[in-house]
């Protein structure tokens, strides 16, 4: 028996300060680019970030808000072909979060400063985890 789609509340915990603020600026990959964002942690939150300072490379997963309405096949920046939206990083996803691999640059109180983010301005950031070579390299 099928189970009905069940809804999710998240927390925000955060928003991105972005030089981005459309999504024709923003790069598809902001590990290629040397911009910078920041991160403004919500004061509730600011405790959290205790040790996160001994980490220079952090996953910050946040919510594509701008993205069009989901789709189930696009065709990937630099393809000809649709492929299924889970074989993408497309943002038009059923759930559109963004994953993305940043170089934490400098963490003052509630603000990291990070460099490779491709979110817009505005974005809403919902985790931050430590990247661990030792877990996340295969």
């Amino acid at each position: 028996m099928d189970k009905p789609h069940r809804k999710l509340e998240l927390t925000i915990i955060g928003t991105v300060k972005s030089p981005y603020n459309n999504r024709g600026e923003a790069p598809h990959q902001g590990r290629n680019r040397e911009d910078l964002s920041q991160i403004i942690i919500q004061p509730e939150f600011e405790e959290a970030l205790e040790g996160l300072e001994k980490h220079h490379q952090l996953f910050i997963l946040y919510w594509f808000d701008q993205a069009e309405e989901p789709l189930l096949k696009v065709v990937p920046h630099g393809r000809t072909q649709k492929r299924g939206i889970f074989s993408t990083r497309a943002p038009p996803r059923p759930n559109p979060i963004g994953l993305t691999l940043v170089d934490l640059v400098k963490l003052e109180g509630p603000i990291l400063t990070v460099r490779g983010l491709e979110a817009l301005d505005g974005s809403p950031v919902l985790d931050i985890k430590p990247y661990l070579p030792d877990l996340d390299s295969v």
